[in-house]
């Protein structure tokens, strides 16, 4: 049971710039992952880094269904993401958000496959294989911990539209908090 932490939104500096190495695994660590399993699983997310709650740490958490609708729940920390090879790449052009860019999607092509190698919680290796949304939460997190969103990825024109829409429905929102 962890802590429900806010997720950081796109424009805060911990979101663009690459996160940290994680050196030291323990209670701390344990924790850490704890907390952002129960952030994640508040803001009805399917992976979630660290740096989305603001700490900039290389590890990531998910829990996603692959291509056949196996759902798969883990954390890996410094993770290494490994491209398909050019003969078995494919890509998938479904649609892909954010929680730090709540509310907006859009079609954003990427491997149909994908795998990380990194540690788990304990300091072991691990290495996650995943197809359909998995491939695409894998290659996504990894992104975060890199300083990248996914709005990052878009032609300039798309990704002005994404920001537009996302600062008017934020502009919404406080608009209609209660004082």
């Amino acid at each position: 049971m962890g802590q429900i932490r806010p997720i950081v939104h796109v424009g805060d500096p911990v979101l663009h710039r690459p996160c940290e190495p994680v050196t030291r695994f323990g209670e701390e660590l344990a924790a850490l992952v704890d907390d952002m399993f129960a952030s994640m699983y508040a803001a009805e997310g399917v992976g979630l880094a660290a740096n989305q709650i603001g700490v900039p740490l290389r590890v990531f958490v998910y829990d996603c269904p692959d291509a056949d609708g196996v759902r798969h729940k883990g954390v890996v920390v410094n993770p290494e993401l490994e491209p398909p090879g050019l003969g078995e790449r494919r890509l998938d052009t479904g649609d892909e958000g954010c929680l730090s860019v709540p509310g907006q999607y859009a079609p954003l092509p990427r491997p149909d496959r994908a795998t990380v190698h990194g540690l788990d919680a304990a300091g072991e290796p691990v290495t996650v294989t995943g197809t359909g949304l998995l491939a695409r939460c894998l290659q996504h997190e990894s992104d975060h911990l890199d300083g990248r969103l996914y709005i990052d990825r878009l032609p300039a024109k798309r990704r002005k539209q994404v920001l537009a829409a996302y600062r008017e429905a934020q502009s919404a929102i406080a608009d209609n908090s209660p004082l």
